[in-house]
């Protein structure tokens, strides 16, 4: 069964509403025979990693950069991932309050040397999460999901 990982960094309201969004976009019942795995950036390890054949990425925009947990998990799983995980997609999901283009550009710098391939544009919030963005999160979480269905 094809599994997809979402590895976050919630420490705010608005980071969970969209954790809580792309997580139910994932679980549609739409979506059949994927498994969706959450872990925390802080505990994601290179073996979920492996595991999975799908990433969803969620962090907050801090100071122009991803979260510092994200940059851990990258850290940890970078090089022993490195040949096993090419090609496969990613998702991006960022919130922050006043930017997030340097949060952005960030993780893409990452994924790009990893060779994941981009599954769909990152969603960006800024400030609190509207009705609209939390669809929007949601319809990424699908998306993610859908892709992996065997077809």
């Amino acid at each position: 069964m094809p599994r997809l990982l979402i590895v976050h960094h919630t420490p705010s309201p608005a980071c969970h509403d969209l954790l809580d969004a792309v997580h139910t976009g994932a679980r549609d019942p739409a979506i059949a025979g994927v498994e969706v795995v959450v872990r925390p950036a802080l505990a994601a390890t290179v073996s979920d990693v492996l595991a999975a054949d799908g990433y969803l990425l969620g962090t907050p925009a801090n100071l122009g950069y991803m979260s510092g947990a994200l940059k851990h998990f990258f850290d940890q799983i970078y090089y022993p991932c490195l040949d096993a995980t090419v090609g496969r997609p990613y998702g991006l999901y960022v919130h922050g309050n006043l930017d997030v283009d340097g949060a952005v550009l960030s993780v893409e710098k990452v994924v790009t040397g990893l060779r994941w391939k981009r599954a769909r544009p990152p969603l960006t919030v800024l400030g609190t999460p509207t009705a609209e963005d939390l669809a929007a999160a949601e319809d990424l979480g699908a998306v993610l999901a859908a892709g992996l269905v065997p077809g």
